[in-house]
Order: C-alpha cells, then structure tokens, then sequence
C-alpha cells in the first residue's frame, strides 16, 4: 500500500469545503491513562516523505515529525483528551469520540470539513465523515496521528514518574505481562481504566 495523500482533502476543496482537518486519536486499548485526539489542518500542497500512520513509524521519527508539524505556522493543530473518569463513565468509544470533538474544537480555525480515521462519529458538532483505516489514505489524518501518538506517549511518561511501580514509560498503559504483574502486585492506581476488564477483574 502506498503513502497517505491528499487526494481526500483537495477533492472537498474543489467541492468549497475548505479548510479540511484530519482527526485521529491514540490510546483507545490501554488499560490506563487518557484516550488522546488531534485534528490537523495541513496547507495545500503539503509535503512530507516520511509522515505515515504513527503505528509505522519508528518513536523517533514519531518526535521528529511532532516537532516539525506543531513548528510549522502553516500547519494548524489542536489536541483532546479524555481523561480516566470519564472513559470509565462513558465508555471508551464515546470517550474517543467526546476527545474528537474537543481536538476539532481547539483547533484555532474552524474546519469546514473533517476526515475522521474510522467510522463516522453520530453527532459530530461539525461537518464530517469518517475513513476507515484513514491514516494510511489521508495526509492530514497520518499527521493527527502522529501528534495524537505523541502528546499520549509524553502523557504517559509524567504518569511513569508520578505512579514509578507500573512501567507506564515503557508500554504505555497496555496490559503486557510487565504491566499485569505490577497490577497484580499493587492493585489500580488513580489512572487505571476500572471499566475494562482486567482492571474491573482485579478489583473484585
């Protein structure tokens, strides 16, 4: 399969629907920390040989393409969280989909479209469709993936010095036997998932 592109985005663009974000999220699997969305406006034109879907990209190709994307005065961005309490009261598809809507919505221009990766999103407040495995089509998704990547794995990383028995830096919340063992051994911090049912196992 080929790079990501912006045949998506210029095809709205000729139909008078500019500017195009690209929204993605990181973080929906773990059994700890927050779910993380981006969305993504990129200029027209916009190139970048090595901007691909996060999870093909190494970790220091990830932080390098972060660095160049939020640098870029071109390129607009906007981040989302949904924290713990509220994937565990909510459940994790609509609290991916509320993080969405809070990345669109940080945005510092507001987008007449967006490409969100997946399926579509029911009541999105703004114009939108979904593309299933849209970060290896679209450019603008592949770069809100990298970002969302990014922000989540540095989220992570203030966990790992704040809760130090999980290993949070190392597997970023997911449940790898290091992180099971731990669980087992220490019960659920403050940001462990106590919906998902791992978690919910340990503390019956």
């Amino acid at each position: 399969m080929g790079m990501p592109d912006l045949e998506l985005e210029r095809e709205l663009i000729e139909r008078g629907r500019a500017p195009v974000a690209g929204i993605d999220e990181a973080g929906r699997g773990p059994l700890a920390g927050p779910v993380v969305a981006a969305a993504v406006i990129l200029p027209r034109g916009y190139s970048q040989e090595f901007l691909d879907d996060s999870k093909k990209v190494s970790s220091k190709r990830r932080d390098l393409l972060y660095e160049e994307l939020t640098r870029d005065s071109q390129v607009y961005w906007g981040v989302g969280f949904a924290e713990v309490g509220e994937i565990d009261e909510l459940n994790i598809l609509r609290a991916t989909h509320v993080a969405m809507e809070r990345a669109a919505l940080a945005l510092p221009v507001q987008p007449a479209f967006c490409l969100i990766d997946g399926l579509d999103v029911p009541g999105f407040p703004l114009e939108a469709k979904g593309v299933v495995k849209g970060d290896g089509i679209s450019l603008s998704i592949a770069a809100a993936s990298i970002i969302a990547k990014v922000t989540r794995d540095r989220r992570m990383q203030e966990l790992a010095d704040e809760f130090p028995v999980y290993g949070f830096a190392k597997h970023k919340g997911y449940g790898t036997q290091i992180h099971m063992k731990a669980l087992r051994e220490y019960g659920p911090c403050r940001e462990h998932r106590r919906s998902f049912a791992p978690v919910a196992k340990l503390i019956q």
